[in-house]
């Protein structure tokens, strides 16, 4: 088959361990591009956090952004679809993350938001590694809360970053019946997205908007918040440092994101 579409994650996937993209993977992407193949960033992070990449990401024509919250036209400079969590349970969530001493944050269409004693000491939250870039984008806000009820309908995905596994697991048995698509991320992190949001529909939501079918798709990603994506796409293609569960259900497994995983997968189908 002529695949017609490429999706592709950021953290893990298409970034190596130091946050950087392989020169030859960026030529690859434009030549792509170049060939009428729709090139898409498929990623749990917000816009704002995307922007470092722009300058690598100039064939990327779409996003599945915010783990599917936001399916956005780059080109166009708008959102094609957006959802938000309802507000009760950002509540829950930021209750929750208060009770376990974690780390709160927000995601809306354009803002990445969260409180300024949480970014001073990331490392404790296993997000050392991101703390300059949100020491960068991030909107600070102490008071959490006040944004949500001031904000309706406005945050797309909650993050709780755990100081351990323990904590973790603690927040997901208190959130596990509230409806919400909950992944766990990085390190210990918990994503909380809407109901039945993930990937995977923004995924089928690009496709009704292209008049292409998912059929025609190639997604890679190495996190459980790929695991839709790659079910949905006609190729699911997972990273050589991916976990077992997305290994397990991939079509193919390529090398790791320190090893050209995403050029030798792009090579292998188109």
């Amino acid at each position: 088959m002529k695949y017609k579409l490429f999706a592709f994650d950021m953290d893990g996937t298409i970034l190596t361990s130091d946050k950087k993209i392989m020169p030859a993977t960026i030529d690859k992407l434009d030549e792509l591009a170049r060939r009428g193949v729709y090139v898409v960033v498929s990623t749990g992070r917000a816009l704002a956090e995307i922007a470092d990449y722009k300058k690598e990401f100039q064939a990327v024509s779409y996003g599945i952004v915010i783990s599917g919250g936001i399916v956005y036209d780059f080109k166009a400079a708008q959102a094609l679809s957006i959802h938000s969590v309802p507000e009760n349970f950002i509540l829950e969530l930021i209750d929750a993350g208060l009770d376990e001493d974690a780390m709160i944050h927000l995601l809306t269409l354009n803002d990445s938001i969260t409180s300024q004693k949480y970014i001073s000491q990331m490392e404790k939250f296993q997000m050392g590694i991101y703390q300059s870039m949100f020491e960068r984008i991030c909107t600070r806000c102490d008071d959490l809360k006040k944004f949500v009820l001031d904000n309706p309908k406005k945050v797309l995905k909650v993050n709780l970053y755990h100081r351990d596994k323990e904590s973790l697991d603690r927040t997901f048995e208190r959130m596990k019946d509230s409806g919400l698509n909950l992944i766990f991320a990085e390190g210990t992190a918990l994503e909380a997205s809407p109901k039945n949001i993930s990937k995977g529909s923004g995924l089928r939501e690009l496709c009704n908007v292209l008049k292409i079918s998912v059929d025609e798709c190639v997604a890679i990603g190495d996190g459980f918040n790929d695991y839709e994506i790659l079910q949905t796409a006609g190729v699911g293609v997972a990273m050589g440092n991916a976990n077992d569960e997305i290994k397990k259900i991939a079509d193919f497994v390529t090398d790791d994101n320190d090893h050209d995983g995403v050029l030798k997968a792009i090579e292998k189908f188109f």
